[in-house]
């Protein structure tokens, strides 16, 4: 499914660190860092964001090239790839994850919407770790150049530590009588300040989400794009399309950034369920008959409810992978807008099944002393339940997806 284009020896472009790897090797690598992450869970809350050993563990691992195009360095590694990764992180460690994620996507965005221009720029560095937020911030002004002037305070930038870049929004004013308008932008490190304001949250307090602040800065014309992330089209086909000749860069962006959260809350669910699979091996029951947890048929139902249904979100995701490849491989006009919503639908029912195998089976059976500050279960579902506070996840994939899938399937206007 991954559908890496292999480039000339002699096409004059920086190859990757190691043009050799593969996408089983990356996700092995994955495996193998989440296993450190796990005892490491507290020491990142209590920071705020992972630590610059585990950052440069990604670095050399790969990890920020995953989605960034082999023309500039990077290694084009498809969807399914990339997501398997997320979700091997997720099981270590939620918030590593998290920051890891909103940071190393906004690759495919750049890559997908962006011109030759602009790509040539943003990617210069091979690495590319880029947080990025939904709603528009202040007013874009018009600067002498024809480029823009973006200010303000853009929260939940999650991944902003590390970054190399920061994808905001921002409004711009609209003709006499029209609303203002969205219009997507990129800048780089130097041109935002990131805020100490992160870590007094319910869940995901080390996940890197803190504020970042851009005091008037000024943004060529070709790195905005008028729109909203979650709103652009690709069936005319794509600046990353024709520039890469790779169709990666050429399906719906919006299902590929909804294809995260579900892949975090799999991975989230599952290191919920490695962790109550050792109470299983090593507690008691606490009534008669008195027996180990994995003798007693009461736990094993909990946790055989609990792996089947993040068996089953992990399959619906791994097929929205597939189905997002198989769809965009057929070129972008087959990938419609209505396609887009229902593969993002998808993720949504991915991150239902992982959290009720959380909130229904694991948290509730695991016993009061699992559920206690900083064991392991507790803070997965305290990073589940902030999970569900994400915008993406509350508003969008709970209420506007069904709404607007509903509005193209019946060919209805809809008040967006």
């Amino acid at each position: 499914m991954t559908a890496a284009r292999s480039l000339p020896a002699d096409d004059g472009y920086p190859s990757p660190p190691e043009p050799g790897l593969t996408a089983e090797e990356v996700v092995a690598r994955a495996e193998r860092i989440s296993a450190d992450l796990v005892d490491r869970q507290q020491e990142t809350e209590r920071r705020g964001y992972y630590g610059l050993d585990t950052h440069n563990e990604f670095l050399s691992a790969g990890f920020y090239r995953l989605l960034v195009p082999r023309r500039y360095g990077g290694y084009e590694f498809g969807l399914d790839t990339y997501l398997r990764v997320v979700t091997a992180l997720a099981r270590g460690c939620p918030s590593t994850a998290w920051m890891y994620t909103f940071g190393a996507s906004h690759a495919h965005v750049a890559a997908t919407l962006f011109s030759e221009a602009a790509q040539d720029e943003l990617f210069a560095g091979g690495d590319f770790i880029c947080p990025g937020t939904i709603g528009p911030v202040g007013f874009a002004k018009r600067a002498e150049d024809g480029g823009w002037i973006v200010d303000g305070v853009h929260r939940y930038s999650s991944g902003s530590p590390y970054a190399t870049h920061f994808l905001g929004h921002s409004l711009v004013a609209g003709a006499e009588g029209e609303p203002p308008a969205p219009m997507m932008f990129v800048v780089p490190r130097d041109k935002w300040t990131r805020l100490d304001d992160w870590g007094g949250q319910l869940g995901l307090k080390g996940s890197g989400s803190h504020s970042v602040k851009i005091d008037n800065a000024h943004v060529p014309s070709h790195h905005t794009l008028p729109g909203h992330i979650g709103m652009f089209s690709v069936v005319d086909g794509t600046p990353g399309l024709e520039l890469h000749g790779n169709t990666l860069y050429g399906g719906g962006v919006l299902s590929m950034i909804q294809f995260q959260n579900g892949a975090l809350a799999v991975g989230m669910a599952t290191g919920a369920l490695d962790a109550y699979a050792e109470l299983m091996r090593e507690r008691m029951t606490i009534y008669p008959p008195i027996t180990s947890r994995a003798e007693d048929p009461d736990f094993q139902f909990s946790y055989g409810e609990a792996t089947g249904r993040i068996a089953a979100a992990q399959a619906a995701l791994t097929d929205a992978a597939r189905q997002w490849h198989e769809t965009a491989a057929r070129g972008s006009g087959a990938f419609t807008r209505e396609v887009d919503l229902r593969l993002s639908l998808i993720s949504r029912e991915a991150i239902r099944l992982s959290w009720s195998a959380v909130s229904d089976y694991l948290f509730p059976t695991a016993g009061s002393s699992a559920v206690r500050a900083g064991e392991r279960i507790e803070r997965v579902w305290r990073d589940m339940s902030t999970l569900h506070s994400h915008a993406g996840v509350s508003i969008f994939l709970s209420k506007v997806a069904n709404r607007q899938l509903a509005e193209l399937a019946f060919d209805v206007a809809g008040d967006h």
